[in-house]
């Protein structure tokens, strides 16, 4: 959920996420980490004093923050349902760093497996009622420190270096930033649920 500005992608929930419009919320959707490495990723963003540590959770963007109005909700719900269900789950590997530097300041954790599994679902989720335009090819990571000094950058560039995790991507989320522009979990959407998959 990241927003769409990193270079070659997108980077992290709220820094850059649209200001609200009257009546209008803004949503994102991605692959949680699960824990443990989700909780370890976010305890390192808060020890490196990242501005937005606290209000984003550790994840994959599929879909950066987007603006739409709450009656757009269900038809959003379906989309996505039906957007899960079309699509196996899939290892994802998280392995080593790398950085948006110099266009942005940015540190990340690179996935080494599970790309192409990212790529359609991001690709199968922006269309329909969530079609956007991508102001850069996507790039499928996990955000590990932005907008913070060089110096604090480089650190967790090489704390990271050797960082290795795998999960299955069984399910992705959507998630809605609240009035503390904090983002909350709404609803999770199983992966592989269409039965002409089965076999």
């Amino acid at each position: 959920m990241d927003p769409d500005l990193h270079g070659a992608s997108d980077a992290t929930l709220t820094a850059m996420a649209p200001v609200h419009e009257p009546g209008s919320v803004t949503i994102g959707v991605a692959l949680a980490i699960p824990d443990p490495a989700g909780a370890h990723i976010k305890q390192a963003r808060e020890g490196y004093d990242d501005p937005q540590a606290r209000a984003i959770p550790t994840h994959i963007t599929l879909l950066p923050p987007a603006m739409v109005s709450p009656t757009m909700l269900d038809g959003i719900d379906l989309h996505l349902r039906a957007a899960a269900s079309r699509v196996r789950p899939f290892t994802v590997s998280l392995r080593g760093t790398g950085t948006f530097r110099p266009v942005s300041p940015v540190v990340f954790l690179a996935v080494s497996e599970g790309i192409a599994g990212c790529e359609t679902l991001e690709r199968t989720i922006r269309s329909g009622p969530l079609l956007r335009r991508r102001n850069f090819p996507y790039h499928p990571h996990v955000t590990l420190v932005h907008a913070v000094p060089d110096a604090v950058l480089d650190r967790a560039y090489r704390e990271f270096a050797d960082y290795r995790f795998s999960f299955e991507a069984t399910a992705f989320t959507l998630y809605q930033q609240d009035e503390q522009r904090v983002w909350q979990a709404v609803r999770t959407y199983p992966l592989g649920t269409d039965p002409t998959l089965r076999g």
